[in-house]
C-alpha cells in the first residue's frame, strides 16, 4: 500500500475497513505510531491512545460481527483542543487550563461521531483561546505548515494543529472551530479543505467558547465528499442528504471592494485561474461591490469587533487575576482591546450587523460568493514570534476576507485552487448565506475537481 491511512481521504480509508482489507486496530496503531515518529511534536497538545485503541477495537468487533455503524465507523479523527473529551481537562491551547477540572462528558459533537463509529485519536494544537488567525502558541509551540519548504512557516489559526494534522498525512480529518476564520484559514494556508458550517447547525456544548454570537464548527479533511459525511453525523443523520448542485448555469458573485485589497499577485493569479476553469465549465460569475464589507470595517473602526468584546467579557475575571501571567501577552493585549467596547457599542454593533445581513441577503439572493479565502500565503513563522507589530498586522490581514463571512452568519467552503509564493497554497473562498449549508456543499461537491486545477 503506497499511502500511508493518515494521508488517505475519509472516503478511500472508509472502503478498505468496510470492504474488510484493512482492520481499524490495524489503521489506529498505524496512525498513532505516524504522529509520535513525526518531527513535529506540537501539532497535538493530548495523543489519547487508550481511548482510541479501545474504540478502534469496539469498531473491528463490529464490523467482523457485520454491525457496521455506517461509513465512518473505524475512521481516525483529531480533536482541536477547545472540545471537551471525557476524563480530561480542555486547555483551549492554555496551559492556565492543563489542571483544571476534568471534563465529566465529551462534547455533543464527539459523541455523535462516536455513534457513528469515529475514532478520538488526540486533541490538535491551537492559538491560545482561539484568539489569532495565525496559529502561533508560545506554550505548546507553533505546528510547522507541512508546505513550507524554504523557511518554518504558519498553520493558521486557531486551529492550527487541526489543518497540519491532515495537511501532513498523519489523520484524514481533524475537527475546528470558526469565529473568524479558524477552519478556512488553516485550510487555505495548509492546501486542505476546510467547512464552516453555518453558526447554530451544530450543538456547541462541551465547546470552549470564544464570542458565542460568531462561534461555528466545521471539519478539516482531504475533500468535500469527507466533509459531506463528517457534517452529517455530527447532526446525527445516518445518511447524507446533500444532492450534487451543477456548476453549468450557477450564479458566482466576485466581490471587487475589500477582499482582494493588499493582496498578494500569486495569490490574485490563482485565485483567477480558478475563477476561469469555473467559467468554462459553465458557471456564470459577476463582479459587484458589496457595501456591506465596507460597512463592515466601518462599523468596527468606530464600535469595535464582536469578538473582542465578547472574548474580554469572557475572561475578564481570568485577566484581573494572576493567571494572567501564564497568558500569551498578545492574547492578553487583544482581549483587553474589549475592555474599551462599552454596552452601546456592543448593541450597536448587533444591530448593525442584523440590518448587514438583511441587506446582503437582499443583493445577492441564492448566489454564492467566491474570494480568497486569504490574500496571502502562510508567511514564516520567526519574525512573527519576535516583532508584536508585524504580528497585529499580519493577523488582521491573514482574518479580513473570512470574518466577513462571520459577521454576516454566513456559511463557506476554502477548496484549495492552486499556489502563490513559495509554492505555498492558495485556497479558493465558496460562501452562501446562512443556513443555506446543503446548496453550498452541493455546489462545492461538484465544483472541486474544477477549483483544484492541477492542485493534488
Amino acid at each position: 500500500m503506497t499511502k500511508t491511512f493518515g494521508s488517505m481521504s475519509v472516503a478511500q480509508l472508509s472502503v478498505l475497513i468496510q470492504s474488510a482489507a484493512v482492520d481499524p486496530v490495524e489503521v489506529t496503531e498505524a496512525v498513532i505510531d505516524g504522529i509520535e515518529r513525526h518531527p513535529d511534536q506540537s501539532i497535538f497538545t493530548t495523543l489519547l491512545k487508550d481511548r482510541a485503541l479501545t474504540e478502534a477495537k469496539a469498531s473491528s468487533a463490529r464490523l467482523k460481527a457485520g454491525r457496521s455503524l455506517g461509513v465512518l465507523d473505524g475512521i481516525p479523527i483529531a480533536w482541536k483542543d477547545l472540545f471537551d473529551i471525557e476524563g480530561r481537562a480542555t486547555t483551549a491551547g492554555s496551559t492556565i487550563l492543563a489542571k483544571a477540572p476534568a471534563a465529566k462528558t465529551d462534547a455533543a459533537v464527539v459523541a455523535a461521531l462516536k455513534q457513528a463509529g469515529i475514532i478520538s485519536l488526540g486533541c490538535t494544537n491551537m492559538s491560545e483561546f482561539a484568539f489569532s488567525g495565525l496559529g502561533v502558541n508560545p506554550h505548546y509551540g507553533t505546528p510547522h505548515n507541512p508546505h513550507g519548504r524554504d523557511v518554518p512557516r504558519i498553520p493558521g489559526g486557531s486551529s492550527s494543529g487541526a489543518g497540519v494534522v491532515v495537511a501532513a498525512g498523519l489523520a484524514p480529518v481533524a475537527m475546528g472551530t470558526d469565529t473568524g476564520g479558524s477552519v478556512r484559514i488553516p485550510a487555505a494556508f495548509n492546501g486542505i479543505v476546510g467547512y464552516k458550517a453555518t453558526r447554530g447547525r451544530y450543538s456547541m456544548d462541551g465547546v470552549f467558547p470564544l464570542a458565542k454570537s460568531l462561534d461555528s464548527l466545521g471539519p478539516l479533511c482531504r475533500t468535500v465528499q469527507d466533509a459531506v459525511w463528517i457534517d452529517a453525523a455530527m447532526r446525527g443523520v445516518t445518511a447524507p442528504n446533500i444532492a450534487h448542485g451543477p456548476v453549468d448555469g450557477v450564479d458566482i458573485v466576485v466581490p471587487t471592494n475589500v477582499v482582494f485589497e493588499g493582496a498578494e499577485a500569486g495569490v490574485v493569479a490563482a485565485f483567477e485561474a480558478a475563477l476561469e476553469r469555473l467559467t468554462k465549465a459553465g458557471a456564470r460569475i459577476s463582479r459587484i461591490t458589496i457595501p456591506a464589507f465596507d460597512e463592515i470595517l466601518d462599523v468596527m473602526a468606530k464600535h469595535g469587533a464582536l469578538a473582542t468584546a465578547e472574548a474580554f467579557a469572557l475572561h475578564r475575571e481570568r485577566l484581573a487575576g494572576p493567571e494572567v501571567a501564564g497568558m500569551d501577552p498578545r492574547v492578553v493585549m487583544r482581549t483587553r482591546l474589549g475592555e474599551t467596547i462599552s454596552l452601546p457599542d456592543y448593541l450597536a454593533l448587533l444591530e448593525a450587523r442584523q440590518r448587514l445581513v438583511d441587506d446582503v441577503e437582499r443583493l445577492l439572493g441564492n448566489s454564492f460568493v467566491a474570494y480568497p479565502s486569504v490574500a496571502h500565503v502562510a508567511p514564516p513563522i520567526a519574525p512573527l514570534e519576535v516583532d508584536d507589530a508585524l504580528f497585529v498586522s499580519t493577523n488582521g490581514k491573514t482574518l479580513r476576507n473570512t470574518m466577513l463571512g462571520n459577521f454576516l452568519d454566513w456559511c463557506g467552503v476554502s477548496i484549495p485552487c492552486g499556489t502563490g509564493d513559495a509554492e505555498m497554497p492558495v485556497g479558493l473562498l465558496l460562501s452562501a448565506a446562512g443556513k443555506r449549508d446543503e446548496a453550498l456543499l452541493g455546489m462545492a461537491l461538484s465544483a472541486e475537481a474544477v477549483v483544484r486545477g492541477d492542485f493534488v
